[in-house]
């Protein structure tokens, strides 16, 4: 394929690449990578290998996948920090703790997102893994509302921006027809953890305290923060992609204009219940013991969500997935303030675990293929840094609600609604994406 062929149909922005894409020699103004075999390459002639030639699969390319994963737990301490440490502050304002470190999990993926294109991403990754495991011990020593802000809210969510936008680009590398299965296998290290998190805070503060309980946690995390930096690696050599920082051009792509304001809206609903879930069991009169074992429950169910979302994404598309599954969760938001017993809890976060993983799992499948893959980890930081905005919002939103009203029926309504219009604007990008009402996306 020649080069000019190759760039007219990259500027369509909404095709996925060929298979049959061969091997392209092209000089770039890349900028120096992290690792020592790149870094040897002269920077006028780097070898861009192209999705058609991704492995999918071996040795290399699954370790990468195993790599990292992300907690989901912040509905542990939200429940924990409202009955003990902070009982005399609002639900709304503890929630802003989580809703800062959501939305910084995403945020930064602007900066790492385009510093992981032009090579550096190793040392970044290390730096806020360390820094991660730091703040995790300190949250221990915090006795007041502004401590947990600028500890767990703020600099964890920073570290875990810097580690999971280049993380899921990593892995878009090595995976093409497998790479819904691929990304969904790496979202499934945030399930196993935030699983593993409410059970183990459920069966050790009693025994030891929370403060011990967190540094549990923190010993946790040197271990997977340590494997994931030894093996989280690129395929591909830096490319110094045109356009800077935030490049506006994209937004040509009508698709992916839309696919972004969905994910804005997504992100203002989805996080709602996994938050005020263990807070609403506990208004019911369920023992405060099960209401962590709730939150356990989604996030397990999410790891079958994206297993399977990651299987049915490569065979029909990732956002006929999304969408689907996203609706779901949306239905389960509605029906989650009407649960009045465990039984009822049960079945609802499990549907619901199930189908937000969908979500979580595939959104950066749908922004690699909307682009050539050099310019991944930018589009792909673009789309999480818009959808933060959701996230920071979203959950005090919520609280307010629930507060003013006295119950979460009407932030239950607020947050489905939120989701079903989310899962409009998907359908809107899939039909623009494809130009037509039929075929996989």
């Amino acid at each position: 394929m020649s080069e000019k062929s190759l760039s007219a149909d990259a500027s369509k922005g909404t095709e996925f690449a060929s298979e049959s894409l061969s091997y392209d020699v092209r000089k770039t103004g890349a900028a120096p990578p992290d690792n020592q075999e790149i870094q040897n390459e002269p920077a006028s002639e780097k070898l861009v290998i192209h999705p058609g030639e991704a492995p999918d699969g071996g040795l290399t390319a699954w370790l990468v996948v195993v790599a990292f994963g992300l907690s989901n737990s912040w509905g542990v301490f939200q429940a924990y920090y409202e009955e003990n440490l902070l009982r005399h502050t609002s639900p709304s304002v503890i929630a802003w703790i989580g809703s800062v470190q959501y939305a910084l999990v995403y945020l930064p993926a602007l900066v790492t997102g385009r510093l992981f294109d032009l090579g550096y991403f190793k040392i970044p990754c290390f730096a806020a893994s360390c820094v991660f495991v730091v703040c995790t011990f300190l949250i221990a020593e915090c006795t007041q509302y502004l401590h947990f802000f600028l500890i767990q809210g703020l600099s964890i969510g920073v570290c875990c921006g810097i580690i999971v936008g280049p993380a899921l680009v990593a892995v878009s590398h090595w995976f093409y027809k497998k790479r819904g299965l691929a990304l969904s296998l790496t979202a499934i290290g945030a399930s196993c953890r935030s699983t593993v998190f409410p059970v183990v805070a459920q069966s050790l503060i009693p025994l030891i305290g929370f403060e011990w309980t967190v540094r549990v946690f923190g010993f946790i995390l040197i271990a997977t923060l340590g494997m994931g930096n030894i093996f989280l690696k690129r395929r591909l050599p830096p490319v110094n992609v045109r356009g800077g920082l935030f490049n506006l051009k994209v937004f040509r792509n009508a698709a992916y204009s839309i696919f972004c304001i969905s994910g804005i809206m997504a992100f203002l609903g989805l996080y709602t219940a996994l938050t005020y879930m263990s807070v609403s069991a506990v208004a019911i009169g369920i023992p405060k013991k099960f209401s962590f074992d709730i939150l356990a429950i989604a996030n397990a169910s999410s790891t079958f969500g994206r297993v399977s979302a990651g299987l049915l994404g490569d065979k029909v598309g990732a956002l006929n997935t999304m969408a689907a599954f996203t609706a779901v969760a949306g239905i389960m938001t509605f029906a989650w303030p009407f649960a009045k017993n465990e039984i009822q809890l049960i079945v609802i976060s499990s549907i619901y675990g199930f189908s937000t993983g969908g979500y979580v799992s595939l959104f950066a499948v749908a922004a690699v293929a909307m682009g050539k893959i050099e310019d991944a980890g930018r589009r792909v930081g673009m789309f999480m840094s818009l959808a933060a905005f959701g996230a920071i919002s979203g959950p005090p939103i919520s609280g307010a609600i629930s507060s003013a009203s006295g119950g979460f029926f009407e932030a239950g309504y607020y947050a489905g609604g939120i989701i079903m219009c989310a899962v409009v604007l998907l359908l809107l990008a899939r039909y623009l994406h494809l130009g037509g009402l039929w075929g996989k996306c």
